[in-house]
């Protein structure tokens, strides 16, 4: 039978998944490739650390560039992650000419154009399904099932801390600080958590997910990001009250309609991850725990619902396995460039400032147990040309201080900021104002 070679970079979780995966189904994938994957080595950064799998001795070595070098390895598997190493990892192989698969979304969101522009020039390509959400196969579906579609809205449950955390607010009343330390206990957050649950790890991967689906490269700095630390149960029990799940999202959307004027006429795009009220009819409301979940609209297919495990050794692995079946497949039959790794295909399209996005809002501000309050608050936004759908004050909360939750017509992003800004200063308001975004899926 044929038999492909592939270099591993990186032994850790993930590479000690897909080495693992690959003993327990190798003869499935060859029988139904029709050729074999066989792997030349293993490269890690320290021949003496204790892994969670078992990895055969002779595999091991600490020299990456011997490995990627070796004329008998067609394929290189990067999963050290990082942005240093690894970029110079994925740039000499590609300037080898060989197939790269990755799953370092922080790579790509740094430096995809130019690994890009590096596997066009060597003829080489590069594989990333396992980048964003896991097992769940969205890139692939982006890449090639999607290619009739226009993609008008994707939103994205694409990081499971977050998920986890919030979910875990939801169910038991619980206040975020309490469920993010037993999350870091659990081994569901890091130590130091600020990359998830400040929204960075969403954010790479939603930049990903919209520059493939809009064919122009979002840089990172492009992306508004929001995190879940503002979040609290009053915000989780007030939006169940009303009929939503909170929600942090990636969210890419045309603004068709209600676009704001551009001199430059290019597509205007809305690219951002922020905490979000999702209408509990809605299907990622009840996406719980570690699970992730996109949702995708084309205008040809119409809605579309990808769900799974999003991060851990083994769906991490089930996607790069599934890249490295593509890379081997490509190399057996001469079509490297079957599937481009990324092609601009929408002309120069931009990503609209926040502070031009309209959105529905919920706003809950803390303010003085007085007469008179909501008349100074109403005339704050009035002056504002801002709408209030709803209000209300939920009874149960005595002392000097009550809770006063808001529900805001569609607003732009930057004249609900400066009216909250306005708000806060306010004599009668005592903290600071917590503003989430109502996403109506429209």
């Amino acid at each position: 039978m044929h038999q492909v070679t592939f270099g591993l970079i990186g032994g850790g979780t993930v590479g000690g998944g897909v080495y693992q995966a690959l003993q327990r189904n190798g003869a499935l994938m060859a029988s139904r490739l029709g050729l074999g994957l066989r792997v030349a080595g293993i490269a890690v950064r320290d021949l003496k650390k204790a892994r969670a799998a078992t990895l055969p001795t002779a595999l091991l070595t600490t020299d990456w560039r011997t490995l990627v070098n070796d004329p008998a390895v067609q394929v290189v598997v990067e999963l050290m992650g990082g942005t240093t190493t690894a970029k110079e990892v994925v740039l000499t192989a590609l300037k080898l000419g060989k197939p790269v698969v990755t799953a370092n979304k922080a790579l790509l969101s740094a430096h995809g154009p130019e690994l890009f522009a590096t596997a066009a020039k060597h003829g080489a390509n590069l594989y990333y399904e396992a980048s964003v959400a896991g097992g769940i196969p969205v890139i692939k579906v982006l890449r090639e099932s999607l290619v009739g579609n226009r993609v008008t809205s994707l939103h994205g449950i694409v990081n499971g801390t977050c998920n986890y955390i919030l979910t875990r607010m939801k169910l038991e009343g619980a206040e975020f600080a309490h469920v993010l330390a037993d999350a870091q206990r659990l081994g569901y957050a890091e130590a130091e958590p600020s990359l998830d649950v400040d929204g960075h790890d969403a954010a790479h991967k939603t930049g990903i997910l919209a520059s493939l689906a809009h064919g122009f490269w979002v840089k990172p700095g492009q992306i508004h990001t929001e995190g879940i630390r503002s979040i609290s149960k009053l915000d989780i029990q007030f939006a169940a009250r009303l009929g939503y799940t909170i929600k942090l999202l990636g969210v890419v959307k045309q603004l068709t309609g209600k676009k704001p004027k551009r001199s430059d006429g290019c597509p205007p795009i809305q690219v951002a991850v922020y905490p979000a009220l999702v209408p509990d009819t809605h299907v990622l409301a009840s996406v719980n725990y570690a699970f992730n979940a996109i949702s995708v609209r084309g205008d040809v297919v119409g809605d579309t619902l990808f769900y799974g495990r999003g991060a851990g050794a083994e769906p991490t692995a089930s996607s790069v396995l599934s890249d490295l079946a593509d890379a081997a497949l490509d190399l057996k039959h001469g079509s490297h460039n079957r599937v481009p790794c990324f092609v601009a295909h929408s002309g120069d399209g931009c990503v609209v400032p926040m502070d031009e996005v309209v959105s529905r809002y919920y706003v809950r501000l803390t303010v003085a147990d007085q007469p008179g309050v909501f008349a100074r608050i109403a005339n704050v936004l009035a002056k504002a040309k801002i709408g209030i759908s709803s209000i209300i004050q939920p009874e149960g909360h005595a002392g000097e201080t009550v809770p006063v939750i808001l529900m805001i017509h569609d607003a732009p992003n930057a004249a609900m900021k400066r009216a909250l800004g306005q708000i806060a200063k306010l004599s009668a308001v005592k903290d600071t104002p917590v503003m989430i975004r109502v996403e109506p899926f429209e």
